[in-house]
């Protein structure tokens, strides 16, 4: 468990990091084309970190031979590129702390998944914290004035609508790694996963740099400015190598649902690095929004302990 809160500390810079790189690269391009720009930052963040694990982690070579790794990665890949894709340009639009509390919904999201395929019972504990954290999500992320309680749906727009729909293929990814990687070597099935988001986003590039006033010799002299580099490698190295591997490794451990709350607490480190960032303003709302989250994050971890105590006394 304490490996997923590592991961947490960590998804919580990438929505900063993220956003420094869309703020930083329409200074250093001629035309500003967030599509584009977005499909080749997500191809080279999985770039460094397939690199990374394959000079690092020797073991994991064997892993290019094998068919059933590679189908195994296949299935882990196919929501997280959507999912970063769509979060990261989403990203174009709102704040760090806003994306991460609004693709903190996965947490419901993953109880609705795994209740629907029969991986997790939902019981009354189990039902509240999922409720409450994601009542604080909610919150935080929409709540930011004294407007909290005349929210309405038609109220959000399209990157807040985008990032919801990231965060369900974050939960889909969820609840696939579960049952991945309890079929397949974690470390194996990160490198062919690594290796297929980068493809899916190299062709996503491709294909919109075809229509693009961009050309290629610009954005490749994009990776010559610090300013870019600086956060591509956080997020290649640390926001997918490390994260990424710690999670395809311990989360097996844990039901989806425990592991989908571990990782509500994401928001909390994205809203703290945006605050020291600047990029974000204190309201009595991120109190009370994030107080109801890691209260139901607790609710959940106190019944999850204790269930699992009964059953090893009995």
């Amino acid at each position: 468990m304490y490996y997923l809160l590592i991961v947490t500390i960590i998804w919580g810079g990438t929505f900063v990091w993220m956003k420094q790189l869309l703020e930083n690269a329409p200074l250093h391009l001629s035309v500003w084309d967030d599509k584009l720009v977005v499909s080749l930052f997500v191809a080279m963040r999985f770039i460094i970190a397939a690199i990374l694990l394959f000079v690092l982690l020797p073991k994991s070579r064997k892993a290019i031979t094998k068919k059933t790794t590679w189908i195994g990665g296949l299935y882990i890949a196919i929501p997280m590129y959507f999912g970063f894709i769509i979060q990261m340009y989403a990203l174009t639009n709102i704040s760090p702390a806003i994306s991460a509390f609004l693709t903190s919904l996965y947490v419901i999201f993953t109880a609705l998944i795994a209740i629907i395929f029969g991986k997790q019972t939902l019981s009354l504990p189990l039902a509240f914290g999922v409720i409450v954290a994601t009542i604080g999500a909610a919150i935080l992320g929409l709540g930011a004035d004294d407007s909290i309680f005349d929210i309405r749906l038609s109220s959000l727009g399209w990157a807040s609508w985008a990032t919801i729909f990231s965060a369900l293929m974050f939960a889909i990814h969820i609840v696939v790694t579960d049952s991945v990687t309890k079929k397949f070597d974690p470390t194996d099935v990160s490198l062919t996963s690594f290796i297929i988001i980068a493809l899916f986003s190299i062709i996503s590039f491709l294909i919109v740099l075809f229509g693009s006033e961009n050309s290629l010799a610009e954005l490749v002299r994009l990776f010559s400015f610090i300013d870019i580099i600086i956060p591509l490698l956080l997020l290649g190295g640390f926001g997918s190598f490390i994260a990424l591997l710690l999670l395809n490794t311990w989360q097996r451990h844990l039901s989806p649902v425990h592991a989908a709350i571990i990782y509500s607490l994401e928001p909390i480190w994205a809203l703290t690095y945006s605050l020291f960032s600047g990029l974000e303003t204190i309201t009595i709302w991120l109190f009370v929004g994030g107080g109801l989250l890691l209260c139901g994050n607790l609710v959940v971890e106190l019944f999850i302990r204790k269930k699992e105590k009964l059953s090893k006394d009995s």
